[in-house]
């Protein structure tokens, strides 16, 4: 049985009882959103939850586990993340969105859950070994940054998921969690289902630079630019480098404009191209039309996020909201997990 098949009848079982399946996703407070992660990650998310019972969080434990040294910036890279989902169209009525340190049950199933992996599964991360060869600047070899893959399984299982939106270069990823929640399964009695991948087709957008799109480069366009800063990054992308004249046949397989004409101008798309190949549309022309486009899809976004950062009481109040919503089931769980485990007395009562 394939992995759409898997989903499918997941999906059926669940609309024969009335329940709608669990999806569970967060993500780092690590900088502002930009276009590559609304296209990546964030337009995905606001469709899901019409279709899904949806946990969305803030990860600020998994920021710690490569900033812990500067901290200064966290509180409110978490009001701008709240702000920049709501403003993508996160809808506090149909989705949970909370903060993940403000349901301390997820690091305490972390831990528990820390206890019986093992750490040749922890070292063959891809994830763990890419990060320490990038960030050589920072200090992370640290248990935190080890052990992470216990707290993204406790973040997935506390809550029962059954589905992950993930792309395909995040599988192995979920496949730990899998691992994780198979292991426990087995040691103390089936407590968690494996959660499924939904996969999310992949698009990575490049940078204004043609690298791809990441704060890291300092090449993105985030929904804090404001519309004028937005146009001057479109008009100074890079283009094809081998065109040296308006009349030179382009070549938009390797243009970082064209890319962002194929994920936000689909109508015009297949005009372009042709314009472009013909020799027919300049780059000037083209970026022109491209940073129109982006506009129509940033410029209310920007607005609205700007707006709800105006009420810091407001975004509080909606974490407030989803916490209530989560914390319980995290509770519910984490009983259900500490009596398998044979940890503690239930009630906290001495044994007579």
């Amino acid at each position: 049985m394939n992995q759409n098949d898997k989903i499918e009848l997941k999906l059926n079982a669940k609309t024969e009882t009335g329940k709608r399946s669990v999806v569970v996703s967060g993500a780092r407070p690590s900088g502002d959103i930009h276009l590559g992660n609304y296209a990546g990650a964030v337009a995905n998310w606001v469709a899901l939850q019409d279709t899904y019972q949806c946990f969305f969080f803030i990860a600020d434990y998994h920021a710690l586990t490569t900033n812990y040294q500067d901290t200064s910036l966290l509180r409110q890279r978490t009001l701008n993340m709240v702000a920049d989902y709501l403003a993508c169209g996160i809808d506090p009525d149909k989705t949970t969105l909370f903060l993940q340190s403000s349901i301390p049950e997820h690091a305490e199933l972390s831990l528990l859950l820390s206890m019986l992996t093992p750490v040749s599964w922890l070292e063959r991360n891809p994830t763990y070994k890419d990060l320490l060869n990038q960030l050589t600047n920072l200090e992370i070899r640290t248990l935190g940054f080890l052990g992470y893959p216990c707290l993204m399984a406790a973040d997935i299982l506390i809550y029962l998921a059954e589905f992950v939106p993930v792309g395909e270069d995040q599988l192995p990823h979920l496949e730990l969690t899998r691992e994780i929640a198979r292991r426990f399964n087995y040691l103390y009695g089936t407590v968690f289902p494996e959660p499924d991948a939904l996969l999310t087709k992949s698009r990575v957008l490049p940078g204004t630079d043609g690298r791809k799109m990441s704060k890291s480069y300092d090449n993105i366009i985030s929904f804090s630019d404001t519309p004028e800063i937005v146009r001057r990054k479109v008009m100074s992308m890079v283009t094809d480098p081998a065109r040296i004249h308006k009349t030179d046949p382009g070549h938009p397989e390797i243009c970082t404009v064209f890319a962002m004409h194929k994920e936000f101008n689909p109508h015009e798309v297949d005009e372009i191209e042709s314009l472009c190949r013909a020799g027919q549309i300049g780059c000037i022309d083209c970026k022109k039309r491209c940073a129109s486009r982006i506009a129509e899809i940033h410029t209310p976004i920007h607005e609205k996020r700007e707006n709800l950062l105006a009420n810091k009481s407001y975004l509080l109040d909606i974490l407030d909201r989803g916490a209530s919503v989560a914390r319980p089931r995290a509770q519910e769980m984490l009983a259900i997990v500490r009596e398998a485990m044979k940890i503690g007395f239930g009630s906290g009562a001495l044994p007579g």
